[in-house]
């Protein structure tokens, strides 16, 4: 049996390990190395274990490894419904809710679903005071807001999940808590899923999106509650919450440069190599997949055009935005993976390089034009 002391020193160094668990480089790493084995077994004696698998669980090889382990799924899903210790519970809730096993509970029929709410603030409580003054505007604005501020007790995910299906619209809080968030995390990336309009705000001074968030927000524009007056940026954000939404259809509005706070990148692309008018815009985010694998194929970006065969425009901004801002070499391995799972072949580097070239002189075009009209 462990001496208390070194049961003390397994606990400092797994809630170090929870922090590193945030980091989406540790989860791949974890699944390529087979060790989530070892977390597994340590479960029953160091239930902070369970948080960080929940952490894990938003890897999609960690998913494969979870739900390739019967026993251990059985226990999770025994403990959901048995377990006393609530915070024990809640992680195993957002274990399975990653899992996609209660997904299908939640689903509506958005065509004839009279909304219950307008509008859900998704934040982290460090953010709660200045979440309780932006929902108290909105309120008084005449929208119908859901909003967590007690910290619900019970299936968080569920209460998340209705809330989202019964909304138009979720205005994601950004800082660096945010991000390190597992529920927030859920939130956003269900909402992602759910094709709801998105609205980002940033909450915290010089915190810039990475990882899974930059991925969510992608091209949106984002209204800055720091650079601005309180009340400048709640009209910012009532400009940004009137733009009709269509799901990846609608072209991005045009504003001025004064209510553009953030465009993280940029919707246009002009090219002497193929012509705009066989695409039919020049707006990247309004392309259908036959639209992405015509310019695709317009750049002899053969390999591409049948590694991306799936994707839209809003695809591939994405993605662009995902190889620039991530370690290029744990972009480089899932690329990798990925060409030699979907048409066996070694991803090229050359037209992977070709890519992200022709995005970024995209982005230059953006930014000239905006020059240009200023």
């Amino acid at each position: 049996m462990l001496s208390h002391e070194i049961f003390i020193q397994i606990v400092f160094t797994l809630s170090a390990f929870l922090t590193l668990s945030k980091n989406d480089f540790i989860p791949q790493k974890t699944a390529d190395s087979n060790k989530l084995c070892l977390l597994m077994e340590m479960c029953d004696d160091y239930p902070i274990v369970y948080d960080i698998i929940w952490a894990f669980s938003f890897n999609k090889d960690i998913q494969k490894q979870l739900r390739s382990n019967a026993p251990f799924m059985s226990k999770l899903i025994q403990l959901a419904k048995q377990s006393e210790n609530e915070q024990m519970r809640k992680a195993i809730d957002g274990i399975l809710w990653n899992l996609e096993l209660n997904h299908e509970n939640h689903l509506i029929d958005d065509k004839h679903n009279k909304k219950a709410f307008d509008i859900v603030i998704s934040y982290s409580h460090k953010e709660k005071v200045a979440c309780k003054q932006i929902y108290d505007e909105l309120i008084e604005a005449g929208y119908r807001v859901w909003i967590d501020f007690d910290q619900m007790h019970g299936n968080v995910m569920d209460a998340m999940a209705q809330a989202i299906e019964q909304s138009n619209t979720v205005i994601i809080c950004m800082s660096e808590q945010y991000r390190k968030s597992n529920y927030c995390r859920a939130e956003a990336q269900y909402a992602f899923q759910r094709e709801r309009k998105i609205v980002p705000i940033l909450l915290q001074k010089q915190y810039k999106p990475d990882g899974w968030l930059l991925f969510i927000i992608g091209q949106l524009l984002y209204v800055d509650f720091n650079k601005y007056e309180f009340p400048r940026a709640m009209q910012m954000l009532h400009k940004e919450l009137k733009v009709e939404f269509v799901v990846e259809t609608n072209a991005a509005p045009v504003r001025s440069q004064e209510d553009t706070v953030v465009a993280h990148s940029t919707a246009y692309i002009s090219s002497p190599e193929i012509s705009m008018s066989s695409i039919g815009s020049e707006n990247i985010l309004e392309w259908t997949r036959a639209q992405v694998q015509d310019w695709l194929l317009g750049h002899n970006l053969r390999q591409l055009s049948r590694l991306f065969t799936d994707c839209d425009g809003r695809s591939i901004v994405y993605l662009s935005k995902y190889i620039k801002n991530c370690e290029f070499e744990q972009v480089l391995k899932l690329l990798e993976a990925d060409s030699v799972r979907r048409i066996n072949e070694s991803i090229s580097l050359i037209e992977l390089f070709c890519f992200h070239s022709l995005m970024h002189e995209h982005k230059k075009h953006l930014q000239s034009m905006h020059s240009s009209n200023t």
